[in-house]
């Protein structure tokens, strides 16, 4: 919670990363506030009072992700929400003609953006029963790394005509999957580091648009 609030107010990028990473958390835990309590809070070094604070939010997290039947995989309509709004900001960004440097930032990421698509859509057309530990993020990098148990089940938001996941949630797929690759003490190959370093530095710039865009300081 508290680092949420953190990032929250820096990089909705990083909060959302970090969002799905407390529901993976929760899911691995059982969603059990208690267990939690136990084995998971008192690595943060809080007092007695900001850990039941924070137990409190994971239980209100717990109470939504079975509220909305995301127990095993998917995301919390709130995080939903905020890729909904990055979608429309990124188009509105595109069609102006007042921001060049945006426009780059996207087409240079695009290549690998159709790459991860097109797994998307081979994965769409050909389903196969995923392996123990395997959700819906995998296939979610390029050629080269995929990382192995991961507890990430994704949910799709603003899926096109063919029921793929967007663009914008594609790039968030990727980028939580070398998080997860990093997390596993896992060597990145120099495909997935090119690809991630492009999409990563997209997002980037489209998470600085959305707070200035809050701020009321970007004009389209």
């Amino acid at each position: 919670m508290y680092i949420a609030e953190q990032l929250k107010k820096k990089s909705v990028a990083e909060y959302l990363l970090y969002m799905w990473q407390v529901e993976d958390t929760l899911r691995a835990y059982g969603l059990d506030a208690e267990k939690m309590a136990m084995e998971y809070i008192p690595q943060f070094g809080l007092d007695e009072a900001k850990s039941e604070t924070l137990k409190g939010w994971y239980e209100s997290l717990i109470q939504m992700m079975r509220e909305e039947g995301v127990t095993e995989r998917g995301h919390l309509q709130v995080n939903k929400n905020i890729i909904i709004l990055l979608t429309d900001l990124h188009a509105q960004l595109l069609k102006s003609s007042k921001h060049p440097f945006y426009s780059a930032a996207y087409y240079k990421a695009l290549p690998f953006i159709v790459e991860l698509r097109a797994k998307q859509k081979k994965k769409t057309l050909s389903p196969t029963l995923p392996r123990d530990g395997e959700g819906d993020h995998a296939g979610c990098l390029p050629s080269g790394n995929q990382p192995d148990g991961s507890p990430h089940y994704g949910g799709d938001v603003r899926q096109d005509r063919e029921g793929l996941k967007g663009e914008i949630e594609t790039c968030f797929d990727a980028l939580y999957g070398v998080m997860l690759l990093r997390a596993q003490k896992k060597d990145i190959s120099a495909e997935t580091a090119t690809a991630i370093d492009n999409i990563a530095k997209f997002i980037g710039m489209l998470s600085d648009y959305y707070q200035k865009d809050k701020a009321g300081e970007v004009e389209f």
